[in-house]
């Protein structure tokens, strides 16, 4: 799932450093992501893995690192709020 959760951050986090770079557990937003690349990349990750992100999880810290959006993604789907 984090190789995906790469490839995605890669297309649409715009970051000015390659994701070669970036560790799983470093924060997304100080390597250079945006709250409008953050918005792109919640909209892949959701087609990607083919989740609804619920509303109390559209924040900062569910998309802070590779690690908190793989949890992220995890919750939901155990949550069965699948689209």
């Amino acid at each position: 799932m984090k190789k995906t959760i790469r490839d995605l951050v890669a297309k649409f986090g715009k970051l000015p450093v390659s994701i070669d770079q970036v560790g799983d557990d470093d924060d997304l937003y100080a390597a250079g992501l945006t709250s409008f690349a953050s918005v792109q990349l919640m909209l892949g990750i959701e087609e990607a893995f083919d989740i609804d992100f619920p509303d109390n999880l559209l924040d900062r810290k569910s998309f802070a690192s590779i690690s908190a959006i793989a949890r992220t993604v995890d919750l939901v789907r155990d949550s069965g709020k699948v689209a």
